[in-house]
């Protein structure tokens, strides 16, 4: 059986899920993939599907028209929610990429069209698919760790993107950190519902001209009391580093400690990484992305369910909004349930200083 993707936005991001999926194509006695794709810029569509062997359209009607099982948005954040609405619409399975919309108020009535319609949709947190938190996760719900006292999550760019980027971006919290945020809650199966954040600038001060921060820490509360950090540098010259430690009452884990971790110990005689860091996201995560890519067509094949829904997805935005607006207030913020019409997110009293 062959499964027919629509892949909608041809850059960087666009390229690098085609390749994936070229790459699916009857691999390991699964089913064949054809790839159709289209961009705003046609050019870039045609370069991306020379490459590819997917079949390039002019519009995105000529992509449905084309008979597609599934599709795959990587276009910028402003045009989801429409092209989101465009795959149920067309009744198909939506592969999106984070987040949902602009802003959680945004994604907030598309959340309850997509359950009125039994739509399909996956986002794309792609550390839901790296082996290292999947590991750590399945040791969580083993009870292996027994109860965790204490959770860290570190998430460190080796360089900052273009300061362009980080004028519409929404900030440090938003753009980076809510990977961490949604792995969180994904792992511990808790919800974050306080936030006090901290950060400052010491880098390119053209990125606090901008109103954002290069570093950041965020100390979450979860709904059980286990307290949580989520830091967040632009600045990580020794490497792009991600990693989450898990410390409970009857062991620890750490996801991102291989030969690759961009961390050398100051303890002589240790060798330990001995490999290059990883430099970019897309090197740390490949193995995530291409995993991504192929449990998408499993969710078009009907074989599981999304494995990152868009209420995933809009929860994750929430702590980041949180964490974001106790950056600017100085205060702690509560995070209420996702779908309280009013209030959800509430500033807290600011905590007494030391």
């Amino acid at each position: 059986m062959t499964i027919r993707i629509g892949l909608i936005g041809a850059g960087r991001i666009g390229a690098m899920h085609a390749a994936h999926l070229a790459a699916l194509r009857g691999r390991d006695g699964g089913p064949a993939v054809r790839l159709s794709l289209t961009d705003a810029v046609p050019e870039q569509a045609a370069a991306v599907a020379a490459r590819t062997g997917a079949a390039p359209v002019p519009t995105v009607q000529a992509l449905l028209e084309d008979g597609v099982d599934g599709l795959v948005v990587a276009t910028g954040t402003a045009t989801h929610p429409e092209l989101i609405r465009v795959g149920l619409a067309a009744g198909l399975p939506v592969f999106c990429e984070k987040p949902v919309a602009l802003s959680v108020e945004a994604a907030l009535p598309l959340l309850d069209e997509i359950e009125h319609a039994q739509g399909v949709v996956q986002i794309g947190h792609q550390r839901r698919f790296d082996p290292g938190y999947l590991h750590a996760r399945e040791l969580c719900a083993a009870g292996e760790l027994g109860w965790l006292h204490t959770v860290r999550a570190v998430t460190g760019d080796m360089t900052p993107p273009p300061v362009e980027f980080l004028a519409t971006s929404g900030g440090l919290f938003r753009d980076c950190s809510v990977h961490d945020f949604d792995v969180l809650r994904w792992i511990t199966g808790r919800e974050v519902v306080e936030v006090y954040a901290r950060g400052s600038n010491r880098g390119d001060p053209r990125i606090g001209a901008v109103g954002d921060v290069d570093t950041a820490l965020a100390v979450l509360t979860l709904d059980d009391g286990t307290v949580a950090t989520v830091a967040a540098t632009r600045y990580n010259g020794a490497g792009h580093d991600v990693r989450l430690e898990l410390q409970g009452s009857k062991g620890s884990v750490a996801v991102g400690m291989d030969e690759h971790m961009a961390l050398r110990s100051a303890e002589p005689g240790i060798g330990f990484p001995a490999g290059p860091p990883h430099t970019t996201f897309h090197e740390r995560f490949a193995e995530a992305y291409r995993r991504e890519m192929a449990a998408f067509v499993r969710v078009v094949r009907g074989e599981i369910p999304s494995p990152c829904t868009a209420r995933d997805a809009v929860a994750a935005s929430r702590v980041a909004d949180a964490a974001q607006r106790s950056l600017e207030t100085g205060a702690a913020v509560r995070v209420g349930p996702l779908g309280m019409s009013d209030g959800s997110v509430r500033t807290a009293r600011r905590p007494a200083r030391a």
